[in-house]
């Protein structure tokens, strides 16, 4: 549910530019409750770099006309969860990794390299809930 306005300057982090900080207004929620919004910061210029590719090359060319949705399938409308989980677990069985690596395990893994990285323990924890006025401390 990501469009391309959902992003947003972080004015503590100037070098991501308009890529620094991502507003999710459509967040998991607990069961029976509104979505949960939250603002998740920019922290590694490799995936602003790919972040920024996508959306000026290649989105472009899928979206045309189709409004400002951050992944548009090629037929229009946004690529869902379950297309997401499928084509992982497509890649996940050719590179012979085990079943109970999912795509969410992606969110496992970029707590840990944040905290591999340095991070403070509690820029992490904010990361689920993250005010734009925090400020990685490496």
């Amino acid at each position: 549910m990501l469009d391309v306005e959902d992003f947003g300057v972080n004015p503590q982090a100037p070098e991501f530019g308009r890529l620094g900080v991502l507003y999710v207004s459509h967040g998991k929620a607990m069961k029976g409750s509104a979505p949960k919004q939250r603002s998740v910061l920019s922290v590694f210029g490799w995936a602003s770099e790919c972040l920024e590719e996508w959306m000026t090359e290649i989105r472009l060319a899928l979206a045309r006309g189709r409004g400002q949705m951050l992944w548009p399938t090629e037929r229009g409308g946004r690529v869902g969860e379950t297309r997401i989980e499928d084509h992982f677990a497509s890649i996940r069985r050719e590179l012979g990794l085990p079943a109970v690596l999912t795509f969410h395990s992606l969110r496992r893994s970029f707590v840990t390299h944040l905290i591999e990285d340095g991070f403070d323990a509690r820029f992490v924890q904010e990361q689920q809930h993250c005010p734009v006025d925090i400020v990685p401390v490496q």
